[in-house]
């Protein structure tokens, strides 16, 4: 009955934005913190950012400070990632999670995950 299901990744220029949603079913937003992360390819899983159940942000990754934002619309149960002034280095796949509990950097403070949506930078 838990589900969460990342979509609007693509591919998009250098410079150039996308925002990702991440929709949640089967529990609430009120209850659960969620994270958003990313891999490349051969790359660890890196915390990019997260919102807890009240709606607090926390910014992890140096790399995307200023540039990614996180939200979230509580009565269409989603979570955003706005990705600003996209990088060569931030193509990879991108993926939500529900927390335990509290925001973490964390992926062991993670149980549930979204299956990814891709993005990727070029011209």
């Amino acid at each position: 009955q838990v589900q969460l299901v990342e979509s609007g990744g693509g591919l998009v220029q250098p410079g150039g934005s996308l925002r990702l949603s991440c929709a949640a079913s089967g529990f609430s937003l009120d209850y659960y913190a969620i994270g958003w992360f990313r891999q490349a390819p051969g790359k660890e899983r890196e915390a990019l950012l997260c919102i807890s159940n009240y709606g607090g942000d926390k910014h992890y990754a140096d790399s995307v400070k200023g540039r990614f934002t996180i939200s979230r619309d509580k009565g269409a149960n989603t979570v955003f990632l706005q990705m600003n002034n996209l990088k060569p280095e931030d193509p990879a796949v991108y993926s939500c999670a529900r927390a335990y509990l509290y925001c973490s950097p964390y992926v062991q403070n993670f149980a549930r995950w979204g299956q990814g949506t891709q993005v990727t930078v070029s011209s």
